[in-house]
């Protein structure tokens, strides 16, 4: 499989208001558009409170603002994700910090809640009966000044005491990257409505704690400096999303029958190549034995940490497999180092490096390498990483083993070409000065191939290759 455009079809849409209720969506943004504020951009003040609409769900809630053109928003304003470990009364608080937000009434230079003003309203008529018959001032007056207080204020106290449960995400960048979890997760439970397999049921129970633990990660951390972990979790619940689909419409010549041959051993991700498949050959010189594509996923212990669930992203020279679309990187396993047909042993050593100390799932750019090795000064110690990548990516153009192909605009590529602290500076003739793009930027370029990445690897890992050799210390990998 050579992916060159991740499938958004049939898995995760974007999550808009009241999918299934359009008629819902209308009936409160009229009600909106009539009795509050509509922000309409940079013709608003400085500080304007926008009316929000809440849409409610057993996970969480989601506010949507409503924009002055009629039309639907494309982010929500602001994402709240309950705790799935909830006991009874906890539910309860939860459902009462749920509810629809309050309108604010201003009287003068005060804003207060409509159902305080009608309180006060009847605690001075019921205070004005009280005196009437003869109740003492020493009782009536605390009364008729403590009710509005209470209204006003004990609602406070109750968000505050249920606000400890859910986690609300308002940063635009992370609503927007948990927008797509909660479109996923709504799959999911869309798709448990209508059966009741186990399957189905526990992976809305994992999609659950998996929406609020990136909820909790994101209110603590921005999104760049958590790429890593975010990308993570998307790929977890794209791979629940695909699973559950399948589970609930199982479709014939799906993958998981497609890819078993007649004597019931699985087939690698995606098609054979139109030539002959070449077959490991055996030979007294070749004494380093092979592993099937299975084997190579078996974790073994050692006593030095290594990660066998890494990705190695290259660039190289552009070529074009079809008109006007220009491929220049490539993403592979990096158990791909191993396959009998890269150059060997330095393709042994470079997975060796590759997998040293690494966080499962981890994108490393080739010049990360070349940095870890003194700016590349250690490189001939290790193997011909030129060499190396040229059969990598023969392997692709063959289809011996799957990748990712990337067409990455000039800046990106050459962000994934620098270190990981190098700086690319490029010169706008218009502005007449030199426009700087450092980690901060290189990080964000990972997080959109790890995000593409987690497209293509929706259901199944990217395939190494068959015949692959073992590690050059086969006890460290894990």
């Amino acid at each position: 499989m050579t992916t060159q455009t991740p499938p958004t079809s049939g898995i995760a849409q974007r999550l808009r208001p009241f999918q299934q209720q359009q008629q819902r969506w209308e009936r409160k943004r009229s009600r909106a558009v009539h009795g509050g504020h509509v922000c309409c951009g940079s013709g608003c003040a400085d500080g304007c409170e926008p009316v929000l609409i809440r849409e409610r769900a057993g996970w969480g809630w989601i506010d949507w603002s409503v924009p002055a053109d009629g039309s639907l928003p494309e982010q929500p304003h602001r994402i709240a994700v309950f705790t799935p470990i909830a006991t009874r009364s906890q539910r309860l608080g939860l459902r009462w910090l749920a509810r629809r937000p309050a309108h604010l009434i201003r009287l003068g230079p005060m804003t207060v809640r409509p159902v305080t003003a009608v309180v006060t309203a009847l605690t001075l008529i019921a205070a004005t009966f009280a005196i009437q018959y003869g109740v003492p001032f020493s009782i009536v007056l605390p009364a008729a000044a403590l009710a509005p207080l209470l209204v006003e204020h004990l609602p406070e106290r109750f968000d505050a005491r249920a606000g400890e449960n859910v986690r609300i995400v308002e940063a635009e960048a992370a609503c927007r990257y948990l927008q797509r979890l909660a479109a996923l997760h709504t799959g999911l439970v869309e798709a448990a409505g209508g059966s009741d397999r186990y399957e189905v049921r526990r992976a809305v129970a994992v999609g659950h704690h998996q929406l609020f633990d990136t909820a909790d990660l994101l209110q603590r951390r921005d999104t760049r400096s958590a790429s890593s972990e975010l990308i993570v979790r998307e790929r977890l619940m794209l791979q629940l999303a695909v699973q559950t689909r399948r589970i609930v419409t199982p479709m014939k010549g799906d993958a998981s029958s497609d890819r078993q041959d007649r004597s019931g051993r699985q087939q690698p991700l995606g098609p054979y190549p139109p030539q002959p498949r070449r077959q490991p050959q055996t030979s007294a010189d070749h004494a380093t034995p092979v592993t099937t594509k299975e084997q190579t996923h078996m974790p073994q212990n050692g006593p030095e940490r290594h990660t066998r669930e890494v990705y190695l992203l290259f660039a190289h020279e552009a070529y074009y497999p079809a008109a006007a679309q220009e491929i220049n990187t490539s993403l592979v396993a990096a158990a791909s180092l191993l396959h009998r047909h890269v150059r060997q042993p330095d393709g042994a050593r470079i997975y060796d490096r590759l997998t040293r100390g690494r966080r499962p799932g981890e994108i490393v750019p080739l010049s990360t390498l070349t940095h870890e090795l003194d700016g590349g000064a250690r490189w001939p110690e290790v193997g011909d990483w030129a060499a190396v990548t040229a059969d990598l990516l023969q392997l692709i153009q063959h289809r011996e083993c799957d990748g990712l192909s990337l067409g990455l605009p000039d800046i990106a590529r050459a962000l994934v070409c620098s270190g990981p602290h190098s700086e690319v500076r490029v010169y706008d003739p218009a502005a007449g000065h030199y426009q700087a793009y450092g980690p901060a930027d290189r990080i964000e370029v990972l997080a959109h191939v790890g995000r593409q990445l987690a497209w293509a690897e929706a259901g199944c890992a990217l395939w190494p290759g068959d015949s692959l050799q073992l590690p050059a210390h086969p006890g460290e990998a894990e």
